[in-house]
Parts: structure tokens; C-alpha cells; sequence
């Protein structure tokens, strides 16, 4: 399987609560360092319920010498205070911004207006000019919150439009959806590189009541196959390997330009697959 010369490869972690998740993730990121991805990206809780969390795994990533993006939302905070945030970031050597809607935080509700990822997007701009490479969030199988697959995909056009340069799916388990998708997209205008998210698969309960969650789909033939491994989670995570790696080649056999891995914080299994792809 051969893979394009400028195929992008990037690993997402969650910010950890506790000493011993940190410690563990600065093991795990320096091992997936040794695939040579093009960035890691750090996520952002609800309404920024983990920012200072964020940055800090960000200033730490940032000087080991790794290149890193952390997500970024409005949430409950004002201009200020993300400007400010930006130009830490900025002052940081922080060139990459994954810009999304995010959610509001708990309690407050429809008090506050809802900042969108096109109004971030256009803020960011507004302020920065080209400093960051500016990636948002698309959705292949519809934001659950979307009335019609056409408006999700008008919306994504708006980012793009408020000058967005790439953007990442939510995972999926379906590659035909990640393709049709990009033909309706192409159809719309949208000239972006629009990356496919990557989730192994090591626990069903879990990714069930995560995918239902978000409106990822997971075909039934494959929730029957992950069901009747039971409590063997040794043959599940095996399983879920040769699907997801499965998946991967043809995403890249039919033309994807990368993939961003939804890591979990683990090395494995994301290490296996990757290995299996002859990617870094």
C-alpha cells in the first residue's frame, strides 16, 4: 500500500486529572513521537472546564520539542479572556488552533449566547491574521444537532469561508461515509483538506454509549460482532484492530489525505494500526 508523500498524520489526548495520568501520557506521547506525526492535538473540556489543564499539557508538549495544537471554544469565557489565551499561546511558539463550538458549560445553559466555530474561526482571524493554521470539526454521518445532511454541510462551508484551513471528522466505522460526504462537499465548493478521525476500538460498552452520545454510527454487523466477544476483551481489542486498520486502507487506498487518530490516551492500539500502515 503506498501512501502520498504529503499524507498527514496526528494523534489527539485529553488533558489528564491526575499526576499519574500525566505521567502516563508523557510516556505515551513520546512513544507515538517515534511516527514522525505532523502535530498532536489536546483537547478542551466543556465551556473550557479544562483550559488551564490544556495549556499546561500544552506548554509541557511544546517544550519537549513536539509540535502541538490545542482545541479551543468559546464557551463561557469573553473576548478578553481568549485573546488573552491566544497570545499565550501565540508567545508559546503555538502555531496550530483546532477551533471548534465546544459546549457550554454545566449550569449555565441558553443564559449566554453560544459562541459558533465560524464566529471563532472569524475571531481568530480577526486578531491573528494568518498566524494559525486553523483546523475544524466536520461531521461525515451529520452533527446530531443538524436538521439536514445539506445545512451540516453549509455549515461546515461557513468555517471554511470564515477562514478555516482543514478540517477533521468525527470518527466513523464506514468509509463510504467519509467519501460521499467529501463528494457532497466538493459539490458545495469546499476545497479544504477535510481529514477522517480514527477510533480504535478496545471497549464496546464504552464506545456505544459514546457513539450514540455524538451520532457516530456503528453498523449494526459490527455492534452484533463486538457484542458477542462478551467479557474477552483480549479477542474484542484484536478484533477492532483488524476493522479499524481495515477501514484506514481504504480510506487511503481511495485518496484521504491523513488521518488524526482519536488516541484515548493509549499507545496501543493506535501503535499496531499505525504499524500496520507503513505510516511514520
Amino acid at each position: 500500500m503506498s501512501v502520498k508523500q504529503d499524507f498527514r498524520l496526528s494523534f489527539e489526548f485529553f488533558p489528564p486529572k491526575t499526576e499519574v495520568g500525566r505521567e502516563k501520557l508523557a510516556t505515551v506521547r513520546r512513544q507515538l513521537n517515534e511516527f514522525n506525526p505532523d502535530f498532536f492535538s489536546v483537547t478542551y473540556g466543556a465551556g473550557g472546564s479544562t483550559r488551564d489543564n490544556t495549556k499546561g499539557i500544552v506548554a509541557k508538549m511544546k517544550e519537549e520539542g513536539l509540535s502541538v495544537a490545542p482545541h479551543l471554544s468559546f464557551g463561557g469565557d469573553d473576548e478578553a479572556s481568549m485573546l488573552q489565551l491566544l497570545n499565550e499561546y501565540k508567545a508559546l511558539g503555538i502555531d496550530r488552533i483546532v477551533a471548534l463550538r465546544g459546549d457550554m458549560p454545566s449550569g449555565i445553559g441558553g443564559a449566554q449566547h453560544m459562541v459558533y466555530a465560524n464566529e471563532l474561526v472569524a475571531f481568530i482571524r480577526k486578531h491573528f491574521g494568518d498566524h494559525f493554521h486553523l483546523e475544524v470539526a466536520a461531521y461525515p454521518e451529520i452533527h446530531p444537532e443538524a436538521t439536514s445532511y445539506d445545512e451540516d454541510i453549509r455549515y461546515l462551508k461557513g468555517k471554511f469561508d470564515a477562514g478555516a484551513n482543514s478540517g477533521i471528522t468525527q470518527y466513523f466505522f464506514n468509509a463510504d461515509a467519509y467519501f460521499r460526504f467529501i463528494e457532497r462537499c466538493d459539490a458545495q465548493g469546499i476545497t479544504q483538506p477535510i481529514y477522517p478521525g480514527i477510533m480504535p476500538i478496545t471497549n464496546y460498552k464504552n464506545l456505544a454509549r459514546f457513539s450514540d452520545a455524538c451520532g457516530a454510527e456503528i453498523p449494526r454487523w459490527l455492534r452484533k460482532r463486538l457484542e458477542s466477544f462478551g467479557d474477552d476483551q483480549a479477542s474484542l481489542a484484536a478484533f477492532g484492530i483488524d476493522v479499524v486498520t481495515e477501514m484506514c486502507e481504504k480510506l487511503i487506498a481511495q485518496g484521504a489525505p491523513g488521518l488524526h487518530f482519536y488516541t484515548m490516551n493509549q499507545y496501543e492500539p493506535n501503535a499496531t494500526i499505525v504499524k500496520r500502515l507503513n505510516l511514520g
